[in-house]
């Protein structure tokens, strides 16, 4: 088996949605990022398909705290207890009491917040490994860099196997499936913060990868095009947004020109299959509300100053 695995979660029955990943260090396992719990028959079974079973994980490995991504890690450290979940200072207390992150989670999917990611259950705070930026984690005489790359997530990390050369990026990349060129941005709420994203895409490329590790979906093996091109998919859309939300005066219709203007964007590039699956990934409803979010606040401190 390889170092570094990918394991397909099948997340609500669509393939290359969510991507989690087995690190093999010498005697040592360890996952980076999980994924949902609704995904766990998934995960378990692909993991035992490998010869892994969840007792034999040493650790958790999160980029960020969103359910997409770490939404499975309480339901593993209940069930291996001595696992240690590695986690940045600013998202580790909402995974020792969720209900702040559930609760915010709910007002964005309503009920179908169970069906999509399932249970979000608190891990106990003598598992938290906890990650300011800066570290560098050994596991088997295998080395892993951390960044702190806020953008996307306040408590968002990157991860750079200095073997291989992967930098496991989480959402600071967007979405990209695994063989194609086309990238959407994934720009949620609450946190989006463009000029630091441009910061944390600096510093992941002056790390210089081989290889960048997309949890939507996969690697991408032109880390400087990739990069390049997503500083511009973010900076389109944040003008887009921006001229929306000053131009128009019913917040929907400009939510829906947002999401008409993405839609035709990526039906120039890709086929209608393809097309319909990143749109799917995308969440368009939620990368307008998360932009939109940003420019308020921009436009709420340069008031006040």
């Amino acid at each position: 088996m390889q170092t570094i695995n990918l394991i397909e979660l099948n997340w609500l029955g669509h393939p290359r949605s969510i991507a989690a990943n087995l690190m093999l260090a010498g005697e040592q396992k360890f996952l980076i990022d999980p994924g949902p719990s609704s995904t766990l028959p998934t995960l378990t079974a692909e993991l035992a398909a490998r010869g892994v079973e969840i007792d034999d994980l040493d650790a958790i490995l999160l980029t960020h705290i969103h359910l997409d991504h770490a939404g499975a890690t309480g339901s593993l450290v209940r069930q291996n207890p001595r696992m240690k979940v590695f986690v940045h200072a600013k998202g580790a207390p909402h995974m020792v009491d969720p209900s702040k992150l559930l609760g915010s989670a709910v007002r964005l999917y309503g009920d179908k917040m169970n069906a999509m990611y399932g249970e979000f259950l608190a891990v106990p705070a003598q598992n938290l490994q906890i990650l300011n930026g800066g570290e560098t984690l050994r596991f088997g005489g295998r080395e892993l860099r951390v960044l702190y790359t806020p953008g996307h997530a306040s408590h968002h990390v990157t991860y750079f196997d200095t073997a291989e050369g992967v930098a496991f990026v989480g959402d600071n990349a967007g979405i990209c499936v695994q063989g194609n060129s086309f990238i959407l941005p994934a720009t949620p709420p609450p946190d989006i913060n463009l000029e630091l994203w441009n910061v944390s895409l600096d510093a992941i490329a002056e790390l210089r990868p081989n290889r960048l590790f997309l949890t939507h979906f996969g690697f991408s093996d032109e880390p400087a095009r990739h990069i390049q091109s997503y500083r511009e998919c973010l900076s389109s859309w944040g003008e887009l947004v921006g001229t929306l939300l000053s131009t128009s005066k019913d917040e929907t219709e400009a939510m829906k020109a947002f999401s008409d203007a993405v839609y035709k964007d990526v039906a120039r590039t890709l086929s209608s299959k393809e097309a319909e699956h990143y749109i799917f990934n995308g969440a368009l409803d939620l990368s307008w509300m998360g932009l939109a979010r940003y420019h308020r606040k921009r436009a709420a401190s340069a008031a006040q100053t």
